[in-house]
């Protein structure tokens, strides 16, 4: 039996992926740590997602906002799946 996820958990699923390649590709880098905290808050959007209450997570930000602005300026390849979710 299949599990139905809403929309909203759907794209916070892509934004989990879209984040981890670009984690990966900075393995070893010194910004590789920070990229795997936006992965962190990225579960913390799905989960939010789950119980119904992404708008208590992001408090009136944006998902770039709650991101961070200059994380997500340096990585532009999430920005495409910020923009679709």
């Amino acid at each position: 039996m299949m599990k139905y996820r809403t929309n909203i958990e759907i794209a916070a699923g892509k934004l989990i992926s879209s984040i981890q390649k670009e984690w990966g590709k900075e393995l070893g880098d010194p910004m590789a740590p920070e990229s795997e905290q936006m992965i962190n808050k990225a579960h913390d959007l799905l989960k939010a997602a789950k119980n119904v209450n992404i708008t208590q997570i992001l408090k009136g930000t944006t998902i770039t906002e709650f991101l961070g602005l200059s994380w997500v300026e340096r990585h532009q390849l999430v920005k495409p799946t910020i923009a679709a979710g």
